[in-house]
């Protein structure tokens, strides 16, 4: 960093500028300096400035149009905001934004500093971990890396975060924290909690225990923000955010045997809750993603708030019963039962580490067949179908897709007449796509035989959905 005795920097604004030997085009290129990059002047020579990197360590000469000199005076504070919010919303230029974040904190008073500042530190944090994250190659990457080294000299760490074979880059959050303990509006608070409870951003090596307290600092950090103080768009972002966290901690307190058995439906019934309130008139294009994504993560969990979850046994009807009950530590082993005689040895089990949500068990009319919903994940739902044949009965599981999508359900809605088919709706995110299919299943193969996006535009599915399935789903929407 710059000695603290410097009052005017140079701070570079233009990307690959050359750091010369001598004052002169021609002369030696010393190092190659990028947008942000901090210099200490020491002279003036034509039309080059005597500087030194101190990044770098490297003295030398640059154009004097390849640079901004600013003061570091506090009379100068006001100026440099002025250039933070006006650069902290011009993508590309997140390196040099934060140069000036920086050198306004330098600058200003202690005592006339709040939340704005490191509010546009953590937008363009983020901004840049998306830009670096984007997988571009040429020119751009080699900018966006260069950016992401600069960002480093002020202190902003971008923390690297591996999952799938994929790599994504996080802003470490320092400077959205520091929002909330200084005096700050409604609006950073709510993008500063957006940005460090993003979902993607959450580190994918943590344990369950640190999982769970991560999911609860995440909501408890979300409820400090007043949502009356915000527009429709930003409320809504808060909703989806609020949406998908309940969901993932509906899921983790199902699997924590010293929480009473009401603490899994509370946080699932708030997730669906969060997810009713979005305003669709205030409902930007540019958040249908985040929409979907939150869609399927309440999807995911919605049955830890069905009446009856966990229940042993659990009858399901047509002469059939499913009763859950504990196998190794964490783990949870299902029976199908004969409801007319419980007493008797399960016609099949079978044990999962997943979270199975015996409310959920359909059986067929004919007693032949019966589905069931089981969790292994927070943000994953799969269907389980017991089925009877010449050899007896039998168990199939049927993911939400078979290409290992980021997150995704699938569910039971429906029975179709003539014990041949049944409904299943899903949705999935695989990359940055999301997909909502309605589908009949055979029995026999429980391969789908048709489908569509919508329950009306499959006349299977349009007359024989359940009822139950129509009133409790978040996939109609």
């Amino acid at each position: 960093m710059l000695a603290t005795a410097l009052t005017v920097i140079a701070i570079v604004t233009q990307d690959q500028s050359a750091l010369r030997a001598a004052p002169r085009n021609s002369a030696a290129q010393q190092a190659v300096l990028w947008q942000g990059d901090s210099l200490e002047i020491r002279g003036e020579k034509g039309d080059f400035l005597q500087v030194y990197d101190h990044r770098r360590e490297r003295a030398g000469y640059i154009r004097a149009s390849q640079v901004r000199v600013q003061s570091l005076q506090p009379a100068a504070a006001p100026e440099l905001l002025a250039v933070l919010r006006f650069l902290k919303d011009s993508p590309g230029s997140e390196a040099l934004g934060i140069a000036y974040a920086a050198a306004y904190l330098r600058a200003a008073p202690a005592g006339a500093i709040d939340g704005e500042p490191f509010a546009a530190l953590g937008e363009m944090a983020d901004r840049l971990a998306r830009r670096a994250s984007a997988g571009r190659s040429g020119k751009a990457a080699e900018a966006a890396a260069a950016h992401v080294e600069v960002a480093a000299h002020y202190g902003v760490r971008l923390l690297s975060h591996e999952s799938d074979g994929t790599v994504r880059l996080c802003s470490d959050g320092e400077a959205q924290r520091r929002v909330f303990t200084l005096s700050s509006t409604e609006i950073h608070k709510a993008l500063a909690a957006l940005s460090l409870t993003d979902h993607d951003c959450v580190p994918p090596m943590l344990t369950p225990s640190e999982r769970f307290a991560y999911d609860n600092w995440r909501a408890d950090l979300l409820e400090r923000v007043a949502l009356h103080a915000l527009p429709g768009m930003l409320k809504n972002r808060l909703h989806l955010r609020r949406a998908g966290v309940w969901a993932s901690l509906a899921y983790q307190r199902a699997r924590r045997p010293e929480l009473a058995a009401t603490a899994a439906a509370e946080a699932a019934r708030r997730s669906l809750d969060e997810l009713a309130a979005i305003d669709p008139g205030e409902l930007m294009e540019s958040d249908a993603a985040a929409y979907s994504d939150a869609a399927i993560r309440v999807g995911a969990s919605r049955w830890a708030a069905a009446p009856g979850t966990p229940a042993t046994p659990f009858k399901a009807g047509a002469g059939l019963a499913v009763r859950v009950r504990p196998g190794q530590p964490g783990e949870s082993c299902v029976d199908l039962l004969d409801a007319r005689d419980e007493k008797k040895a399960p016609l099949f089990s079978r044990c999962t580490w997943g979270v199975v949500w015996p409310a959920s068990a359909a059986p067929s009319p004919q007693g032949d067949a019966l589905t069931l919903a089981v969790q292994p994940l927070d943000t994953w739902r799969e269907m389980w179908v017991f089925r009877k044949g010449a050899a007896g009965w039998q168990l199939d599981v049927l993911p939400p897709a078979l290409d290992n999508p980021d997150l995704g359900y699938i569910e039971f809605a429906g029975w179709v007449p003539g014990g041949q088919q049944m409904l299943a709706a899903r949705e999935l995110r695989a990359g940055q796509q999301y997909r909502t299919s309605f589908e009949t299943v055979s029995l026999s193969t429980l391969l789908t035989d048709r489908q569509a996006d919508r329950p009306s535009s499959l006349t299977p599915f349009y007359r024989w959905q359940s009822p139950q399935w129509k009133a409790g789903t978040v996939a109609v929407r």
